[in-house]
């Protein structure tokens, strides 16, 4: 699914976010990326993403080197990819139902065609009855959790998170995980980034460390 093969990125300045990275995720595995804060963990996630671009090396994701597509390909490339963030980004005056149904409007569909899929991704997180709710009505963990379902509305191949916990308590934060674990059981390819290393040693997934944009 995923392949890193001796990857590099350098921000303008000279800063090395990455440097010498290689990696490999499995189709249909589950893994994390832990690491303190300016590891390089959101910049792995964005080459991943095609949101940034590598200076060395080679990113493969399904078969496709990254690297190499041009901007057209990589925004089609990315229609198999949900991302999950920190701060939720959901728009404030929009019901959730509307804001999990966002990428698919974008992508061409109708409202009368994404309304049911995005019930039913509501509805796989456990929120279908909060649908025509507004945001600032939900606490921080149902804000995620719509989040998530915004992510996997288009049923993605693969689904990034990037430091989905870092706003809420232990608690929420196994809720969350949980959900993700559910999520790969459908056979979502999952990856997340997270400084939790408690969350994190208790899962028997794969662990991939970053400690100064160097693989440990």
């Amino acid at each position: 699914m995923i392949r890193f093969e001796n990857v590099s990125k350098a921000y303008l300045g000279g800063k090395t976010a990455l440097q010498g990275i290689s990696l490999h995720l499995p189709v249909g595995s589950m893994g994390y990326l832990t690491g303190h804060s300016g590891a390089g963990k959101s910049t792995l996630l964005k080459l991943i993403m095609g949101m940034e671009k590598a200076n060395g090396g080679r990113i493969w994701f399904n078969g496709h080197d990254i690297t190499r597509l041009s901007s057209i390909e990589i925004s089609f490339l990315r229609r198999q990819i949900g991302m999950v963030h920190q701060d939720y980004r959901l728009l404030p005056h929009l019901p959730i139902v509307e804001n999990v149904s966002l990428p698919l409007i974008i992508a061409g569909m109708s409202m009368k065609e994404a309304l049911p899929r995005a019930l039913a991704a509501l509805d796989r997180v456990g929120l279908r009855d909060y649908a025509n709710h507004l945001p600032v009505y939900l606490s921080g963990g149902e804000q995620q959790r719509v989040d998530i379902a915004r992510a996997i509305v288009h049923k993605p191949q693969l689904l990034l998170a990037d430091e989905p916990t870092g706003n809420l308590d232990n608690d929420l934060s196994r809720d969350i995980f949980n959900l993700f674990k559910e999520m790969n059981a459908l056979g979502i390819t999952v990856l997340i980034a997270t400084h939790d290393l408690n969350l994190v040693q208790q899962e028997p997934s794969t662990c991939f460390v970053l400690e100064q944009g160097h693989l440990r």
